[in-house]
């Protein structure tokens, strides 16, 4: 299970803002998806969800989203946002969702440096949070979340 900090100060902040979970700067998935978050446990209310570009991101098209993967086989994927090309993406480029599937992924460099947390937080089932890509680009993104449990037990951990 996951374990956060249990000091006065985290316990306020787990309150207000959620647990957060971080996740290791790692290489762009190649054409496909991987995941960034394992949901186990139960059911969890998603606050936020942040990347950070710690390499810069290759020049060529690179269709990117944020999927929801659920573990039960009769339920199906689940785009969390609509794609959004991050061709030569900068160090520090932030990247966020709002919480409608329809909108793209939000970026920092074209929303002017800005990013913001869920407008509609997101109910998520046991399951995995999926980085889609639609191209093989070099690059690096380091990526963290903001949850709330909502059954005994339910928990996020970096994949």
């Amino acid at each position: 299970m996951a374990t956060y900090n249990l000091s006065t100060r985290g316990r306020i902040a787990d309150i207000n803002q959620g647990i957060r979970v971080d996740r290791a700067t790692a290489n762009l998935p190649q054409t496909g998806e991987y995941d960034l978050f394992t949901v186990a446990g139960g059911n969890v209310l998603v606050l936020g969800i942040l990347g950070e570009v710690t390499t810069v991101i290759e020049t060529q098209a690179n269709n990117t989203n944020l999927e929801f993967s659920p573990d039960a086989a009769t339920l199906a994927d689940n785009d969390l946002c609509a794609v959004l090309n991050i061709t030569a993406d900068v160090v520090g480029t932030l990247y966020t969702i709002d919480g409608t599937a329809a909108n793209a992924l939000v970026d920092s460099g074209t929303n002017g440096w800005v990013v913001y947390t869920l407008a509609s937080p997101l109910f998520l089932v046991p399951g995995a949070i999926e980085l889609h890509c639609a191209a093989s680009n070099s690059g690096q993104v380091k990526w963290s979340v903001w949850y709330i449990p909502l059954d005994e037990g339910a928990y996020i951990v970096a994949a």
